[in-house]
């Protein structure tokens, strides 16, 4: 599943439609995990995009009268094309603007990603509602998650997976910060000290921040708006190493799961 990395890329891949106008939206596939909006080409035909932005995972244009909602699910990406391009199979959505020699193409081969029309208070839209805050901010430090960890029992790994506790940190990028940290996925989170924390958010926002920078990880087809990989993967230090040398200390690295998902970690270095 496209995470926060890959979602950003996508945001960061589509900013040049901002200040453009929207001339049609073809609708060739609404059975998506929620059906697409009938009225979704009408109400945002000839409507300016103000801007583009993410939340947690989700990608959000904002128009200039309603809010265009999307989640990648597990396989969705937008992508560019030309609008005389041959149609790809699993191409569900096509959106082409005023005086633009490209149009943005939403393909989808599961099917389960989402698009949405909010056209009130995008804040009280029932999917962005109750997440938490977001890692990148100054706000996540240490001495949040440790305030936020106190009397959960429950493993440290699932803790920060949690987007009521924090958005947008997947299996793989915390699997990578809590082998940086020094912790392993398993330990109880409100066993973690106040220090382990603050190390520990340090490291949340480095992994996602250089996975950024690599456009993120392609672990099965994830591709920017150009159709290019991600390269974060060819640095995993423990994801989806499995029975491999850590590159600290040279034991094997374990596979474990956690909360139904496979969790990697050195066993010498994590405790």
């Amino acid at each position: 599943m496209p995470e926060l990395p890959e979602v950003e890329t996508t945001v960061r891949g589509i900013k040049s439609i901002e200040s453009s106008v929207i001339e049609k939206i073809d609708i060739f596939n609404p059975n998506l995990r929620w059906p697409v909006p009938n009225d979704l080409p009408n109400f945002l035909s000839g409507k300016k995009i103000l801007s583009v932005h993410r939340r947690a995972k989700y990608i959000i244009i904002k128009c200039s009268n309603a809010y265009l909602v999307i989640h990648l699910g597990m396989t969705g990406k937008l992508v560019f094309a030309k609008p005389s391009d041959t149609l790809k199979k699993h191409d569900h959505i096509q959106i082409t603007f005023i005086n633009n020699e490209q149009v943005i193409r939403y393909n989808d081969p599961r099917r389960f990603g989402s698009v949405h029309l909010v056209k009130d208070n995008l804040d009280d839209f029932k999917l962005l509602a109750d997440l938490g805050i977001e890692p990148l901010v100054f706000e996540f430090d240490g001495n949040y998650l440790f305030t936020k960890a106190r009397k959960r029992n429950v493993a440290i790994k699932t803790f920060i997976m949690n987007h009521h506790i924090v958005v947008g940190v997947g299996n793989i990028y915390a699997s990578e910060a809590l082998f940086l940290s020094g912790i392993r996925p398993s330990v109880s989170a409100c066993k973690v000290t106040r220090r382990k924390m603050e190390i520990l958010a340090k490291n949340i926002k480095h992994v996602l921040s250089v996975a950024i920078e690599k456009g993120g990880s392609t672990i099965s087809d994830f591709m920017n708006t150009k159709g290019e990989q991600g390269y974060f993967q060819i640095g995993h230090q423990v994801y989806n190493r499995e029975d491999q040398p850590c590159n600290k200390c040279g034991a094997k690295i374990k596979k474990t799961i956690i909360g139904q998902r496979s969790s990697f970690f050195c066993s010498t270095c994590q405790r």
